[in-house]
């Protein structure tokens, strides 16, 4: 399994520092994706690997497989967006009800204040996920802490900064300054819905990012060699031991035999 630091980010981001001024595009990214399966097949003696992407991931990862699908065995989606109007509209909606229902003044008052999407300013997605995060949290089940301790090389002070500052370029360019970055050309159905390649997905019931009922319906729409949706209870939009077990029992059983 490779952990890929992508442009604008991590080690990538300390080793290859991009200008203030310049900006990414899923194009872009999509391409520096294709070009790393291609080193790995190439590196391990394969003609095609599996491609897994996980929320923004799940963004490139549909991008890669439309663009290339010669290159992989099979798609895995986690926390699959879809359409960013429909996904922010769903999410915000949710929120408002849940947080209604449960008299959460505190929460209201944050979603009020950023009112419904798209927004043009580029802190409200945080400010909002910040409220998913604790809604999503009562009905999933933790992930271990352990989970969330850095290898080695990822912390040192260097590796720390250049984290940061990845992690604050790349959201700007995720986002927009008004709402004009990559998030706001999501539109995977305007891609097509026909895949060359089998196409798996596991969805947390609880996601309010990525409302698993969008998932579900651009998961009917698809016509692919073979197709599967897991749905589980006891997650939201980040991942879990659910989540991690559901993608295993995935990999093993289905998409690995794929690849003999």
């Amino acid at each position: 399994m490779v952990q890929w630091d992508q442009r604008g980010a991590g080690m990538t981001y300390g080793r290859s520092t991009p200008s203030a001024d310049s900006r990414l595009s899923i194009e872009q990214m999509r391409d520096d994706g294709v070009e790393v399966a291609r080193y790995l097949a190439a590196r391990f003696g394969k003609q095609k690997v599996i491609l897994w992407g996980s929320s923004w991931g799940s963004i490139l990862g549909v991008h890669m497989a439309k663009a290339h699908p010669e290159l992989f065995h099979a798609y895995l989606g986690t926390a699959q967006l879809v359409n960013e109007r429909e996904n922010g509209a769903a999410s915000y909606a949710k929120l408002m009800g849940l947080a209604r229902a449960a008299d959460d003044k505190a929460s209201l008052a944050v979603l009020e204040g950023v009112g419904a999407p798209p927004w043009t300013d580029p802190r409200s997605f945080g400010k909002v996920r910040r409220v998913s995060r604790i809604y999503e949290a009562k009905v999933s089940t933790p992930a271990p802490a352990g989970w969330w301790t850095m290898a080695a090389e990822y912390t040192t002070p260097k590796a720390q900064a250049d984290y940061e500052a990845g992690e604050d370029y790349s959201f700007i360019n995720f986002v927009g300054m008004k709402g004009d970055g990559m998030l706001s050309q999501l539109d995977l159905p305007k891609l097509g819905t026909d895949f060359a390649i089998p196409m798996f997905f596991v969805e947390g019931a609880h996601d309010l990012v990525a409302p698993p009922e969008l998932a579900q319906r651009y998961y009917e729409s698809i016509k692919a060699p073979q197709k599967g949706l897991v749905l589980l209870e006891r997650v939201g939009h980040d991942p879990n031991q659910d989540m991690m077990d559901a993608q295993y029992k995935l990999l093993k059983e289905r998409i690995l035999p794929l690849s003999q």
